[in-house]
């Protein structure tokens, strides 16, 4: 009786271990904590797809296959195991969104303004939707570049929208101003609701409501079957450049709270009930792009320029801890397995942090680190600006961006699933470790 009692205790945790991620940041709420004990130790790359253009999707993996988008314009789908293309699936341009996997199923949208609606075992296309026109943000004068009365789209605007799939809809964002919900079976419009500016964040779901927050500064909460608003919170803005304003970040909700980082360099707490603010953390200037994750009362999450990691009280917004990496920023958000926390950097390596000893356990770097690190970095390890940015013109600030991607950067998000670690690259490679 015993062993059939423990033969049937291992088959469970066997399943649990086996759970797998469908959508961005692992569920509807865009926990990003992952069961089982992830890589508390490096081995090594278990294997590496490599792409034709820079990987910022999130992988999905769901039965054993490996979801996720490249600039190169394809979906593609790897055995998770070995890494072996099942199948890719080509759209009309770049695709910066992490798809989704529901009913058999795997959505996405591609910045040639459509959604997707791909079998999941074969790659046929089910159905598309088109947006009404999918763009980057812009505005005059971004990041203080000349000429400074052009409207010019944002070079940091990387993702799209990922879709997050609830009750056989789907809803995401899109660069025309809108969230849209659609219906999982057909892609037919449900209803759409239209914001002040593109909405790249993706939608975190919890008790038929739709959180989520645009670039025209505000932090929206909509009625998940109608679209109707609930409530919704105004953000701080530039009042001089384009700058300072918006929301990249995706939320993630837990224990009656919404929590979201802002260009306005704060990490906001809202109920997520009233829209109240509860607390907000300031990062001193520094975006906060990523998704942040809430365990045991703390609230995780890095910022972009400063390139730091902190922690603070989830309830209070009072700081615990920070670590410093350099300055390099983080857009990836984090997952959590077990104590350890996993993060990108766009230093071109995926860093895990043990959170019981508050300090870097290992880090990975990527073969775009590897080979080109040293021309855009300085010898104190921080980056090497002027190496990269010639002039405060926008074309050399577009160059300068990608001279820096050259090194690699991890901006996709990790994801754990049976003791191995997913993630893109802007090396065009899709890893995997163990």
């Amino acid at each position: 009786m015993k062993y059939l009692v423990a033969l049937i205790c291992a088959a469970f945790a066997g399943a649990a271990q086996a759970e797998v991620s469908t959508s961005f940041r692992a569920d509807e709420r865009h926990s990003g904590i992952y069961p089982g004990t992830g890589v508390p130790v490096l081995h090594g790359v278990k294997w590496k797809f490599k792409t034709q253009g820079a990987v910022l999707s999130t992988p999905a993996i769901a039965d054993g296959i490996a979801y996720f988008g490249s600039n190169d314009h394809y979906l593609y789908a790897l055995d998770a195991a070995s890494g072996a293309e099942r199948w890719k699936f080509k759209t009309g341009s770049r695709v910066a969104s992490s798809p989704a996997v529901f009913a058999g199923r795997v959505y996405f949208s591609s910045f040639d303004g459509n959604v997707y609606a791909l079998d999941a075992r074969t790659g046929e296309q089910r159905w598309k939707f088109a947006f009404e026109g999918e763009h980057r943000f812009a505005g005059k004068n971004l990041h203080g570049a000349q000429p400074a009365g052009e409207v010019m789209p944002d070079p940091f605007d990387f993702f799209l929208s990922s879709p997050a799939i609830v009750q056989n809809t789907v809803y995401l964002g899109s660069g025309d101003g809108y969230v849209y919900a659609l219906d999982a079976n057909s892609g037919a419009l449900t209803w759409k609701f239209r914001t002040g500016n593109v909405v790249h964040a993706s939608p975190a779901i919890a008790n038929d409501t739709i959180y989520i927050g645009s670039w025209d500064s505000f932090f929206y909460a909509l009625d998940a079957k109608s679209g109707a608003v609930r409530w919704r919170f105004k953000t701080g803005e530039d009042p001089k450049i384009s700058n300072q304003v918006g929301i990249q970040s995706s939320a993630v909700i837990a224990d009656g709270l919404v929590y979201f980082g802002c260009r306005d360099s704060q990490l906001y707490a809202l109920d997520a009930s009233t829209g109240e603010k509860r607390w907000a953390f300031d990062n001193k200037g520094s975006w906060v792009i990523s998704t942040p994750i809430v365990q045991d009362g703390v609230v995780y999450f890095a910022t972009s320029d400063s390139g730091l990691f902190h922690a603070v009280d989830a309830k209070s917004g009072a700081l615990r801890y920070s670590l410093s990496f350099n300055h390099w920023p983080m857009f990836s958000s984090p997952a959590v397995a077990g104590r350890r926390l996993y993060i990108g950097s766009h230093a071109g390596t995926l860093i895990a942090i043990d959170l019981d000893k508050r300090a870097p356990a290992w880090t990975f770097r990527t073969d775009g680190a590897i080979q080109n690190a040293a021309t855009y970095s300085k010898k104190s390890g921080e980056p090497n600006y002027p190496a990269a940015f010639n002039d405060f013109f926008y074309d050399d600030l577009v160059i300068g961006v990608w001279r820096m991607m050259s090194i690699g950067a991890v901006l996709s998000s990790p994801v754990v699933s049976t003791n191995a670690i997913y993630f893109g690259s802007t090396d065009g490679n899709l890893y995997a470790l163990e």
